[in-house]
């Protein structure tokens, strides 16, 4: 039945659908029906979809026109259902790595990684190649607090003046939702303490972390970007990602801003303000980690969490310039982390660099299962990434060109650099039902996070909830049980391709999103705004990851004609962290003379903004 056809979809079964290049799957990009609208325009939608009668009629004409009921709802699937992106261990041969052992504590995992990484050739403080700029690392940071050059408390205080000077009228970039000085202090010096005594607790002692305020972190509230969660879930206790950073020695710099509930991809939050792109302060940072990723793009801190249940940490750090790393379904810790939506949503890692995504992998990986139960955790010895000759990389032709010229452009010299340096060898495949996933991906995310939250909403005005999360969580209540069933078994099929394709190939390749960071327009910060066309291109290539549990990290490769970032995708087998971390600083290490600055960052050891 073709696509155009208004008859619900009937899918063969997986297995007799052709992977390979010359397969005649057809490919549907995605064809939002939905214009862009903010102010007034999205509380008049508001109003339309809550009530009662015409609600209903106008949202099941959108599922209609965007393809939900024919392809997810409706559609014949003969795969069972698949509940959750769990993976058993996996004994994966992987190239050049350190397999650390299973009771090691996080500050010892820490120095294990750092072992790994490859010398450093550079003074600490020395000045930044031109014309381009270099940014500050973790190792950095400890070199530079083991010689006395420099403090944790004087850096500390640099920060607080910078974010101080960056939540002003001057440049509003709405990194931060909380941060309290006196608690960073008070960490800052007992680091400095340690360093003093000779006795720092690992290579993160000191350094600047920021966490989503998604996450539990004490002395903070939970906020998930809204005004009234904190009220009815109050945080006890640090989630146990933040508790394995804190017992590292790293200091926990505050809570970043986030779309609220994570129920968008453009980082405009109406309750604590729209955050920035640093690149370009009138671009979106992008969602729903967009304060994380710009922090560290900022030069505010080397690493930050985030959250991901459908691209939200890799997104905004591609559009921000920065390192993206989400892991395979179950090796971080939930616990602590808002739920969301329980089978998608994960801790992740936005870093500047490979390198510090690699130390604070190691620092917060869950090691705390019983040990027939635990995966192993191999740390990448990344002085090694020239010496691994036989990665395979999968493209998708279709999928991969479908974005923007100058994104089209930069990834595919990327790849093109990756085989004629490495030798690295490339090929095409099919990945069918692109479209069809994405849609049993955003069924699946509404479905949860409805469940998850409705014992709060029930008790809440909706005047305290923002208009364009009143309209996705609207959608997100119209989806039924056979929408969700259908969306499992969609996942079902998706495992058995994505299983099929890995028994050849290392990690597949793609674009981070179809577009660079689009414009912040002036009339959706009260309201925030429905952009779903760009929404649609910016998660792209961000689903398996979430649906299907699969680790990915996205490192920049360029920029478009406007200078703002272009990011590539790899996306491993389950368990296959340290190879994607070979290949992201393989990446870095080729597209490392392509630096250019931000038009907002702090150089935090040197004290001056570039």
């Amino acid at each position: 039945m073709g696509v155009f056809s208004s008859a619900p979809k009937v899918y063969k079964p997986a297995s007799e659908v052709n992977l390979g290049a010359d397969s005649n799957e057809f490919y549907i990009s995605p064809n939002v029906k939905a214009p862009r609208v903010a102010g007034l325009l999205v509380k008049i939608f508001a109003w339309v979809l809550e009530a009662p009668i015409i609600g209903s009629i106008v949202l099941y004409i959108l599922k209609r026109d965007n393809l939900v009921n024919k392809l997810v709802s409706d559609a014949e699937i003969p795969e069972p259902p698949l509940f959750t992106a769990a993976h058993t261990w996996q004994d994966i041969p992987e190239q050049n790595v350190s397999l650390t052992k299973p009771d090691m504590s996080p500050a010892e995992r820490v120095q294990e990684a750092v072992v790994c990484l490859p010398a450093r050739l550079e003074s600490v403080l020395a000045d930044p190649p031109s014309p381009g700029f270099r940014r500050w690392t973790i190792r950095d940071f400890t070199s530079a607090y083991i010689s006395g050059e420099i403090t944790p408390v004087m850096v500390a205080r640099r920060f607080l003046a910078a974010v101080k000077e960056c939540s002003g009228p001057d440049l509003n970039m709405a990194l931060f939702i909380s941060c309290n000085p006196q608690d960073v202090i008070r960490q800052a010096e007992a680091s400095t303490l340690r360093y003093q005594q000779g006795a720092p607790l690992s290579a993160m002692d000191g350094v600047l972390v920021a966490v989503k305020d998604e996450i539990d972190c004490l002395p903070y509230p939970t906020t998930g970007g809204t005004r009234w969660l904190q009220r009815m879930r109050p945080c006890v206790q640090d989630a146990a990602v933040v508790a394995q950073l804190r017992a590292c020695g790293a200091v926990l710099a505050g809570k970043t801003n986030m779309h609220e509930l994570g129920a968008g991809t453009s980082g405009i939050n109406p309750h604590h303000g729209s955050t920035r792109n640093p690149y370009n302060t009138g671009k979106v940072a992008g969602g729903s980690s967009g304060g994380s990723a710009a922090v560290v793009c900022a030069g505010l801190c080397p690493v930050a969490l985030g959250a991901d249940g459908g691209g939200s940490v890799r997104m905004p750090a591609a559009l921000c310039g920065v390192v993206g790393l989400k892991p395979t379904a179950g090796r971080f810790s939930k616990d602590g982390l808002l739920p969301l939506n329980w089978t998608v949503g994960m801790p992740g890692i936005l870093a500047a660099t490979v390198e510090d995504a690699l130390i604070a992998y190691a620092a917060i990986a869950d090691q705390s299962q019983p040990s027939h139960l635990q995966p192993e955790l191999n740390l990448p010895l990344l002085k090694a990434a020239s010496s691994m000759p036989t990665i395979r990389l999968a493209r998708y032709a279709k999928w991969f060109n479908d974005c923007s010229e100058d994104i089209r452009s930069c990834c595919y010299k990327a790849v093109h650099t990756l085989r004629t340096r490495y030798g690295w060898e490339t090929a095409d495949v099919t990945i069918p039902e692109i479209e069809e996933m994405r849609l049993a991906h955003y069924v699946t995310m509404g479905s949860e996070c409805t469940a998850s939250f409705d014992k709060y909403l029930k008790k809440l005005s909706k005047s305290e909830i923002g208009w364009d999360v009143r309209i996705a969580l609207s959608a997100y209540g119209s989806f039924g049980s056979r929408a969700y069933l259908n969306s499992q078994r969609i996942r079902n099929r998706q495992m058995y391709f994505h299983d099929k394709i890995f028994e050849t190939f290392d990690v597949i390749v793609t674009p981070m999103t179809g577009v660079t960071a689009h414009e912040l327009q002036d009339n959706a910060g009260h309201t925030g705004e429905l952009d779903y066309i760009n929404g649609a291109a910016l998660v792209r290539y961000s689903i398996a990851g979430n649906f299907l549990g699969l680790p990915a990290i996205t490192v920049k490769v360029g920029y478009d004609r406007e200078g703002l970032p272009v990011g590539l995708q790899f996306i491993g087998r389950p368990w296959s962290e340290a190879t994607l971390l070979h290949l992201a600083y393989a990446m870095q290490e080729a597209c490392g003379k392509n630096y250019r600055k931000p038009m907002v960052y702090y150089d935090l050891l040197n004290k001056n903004k570039y």
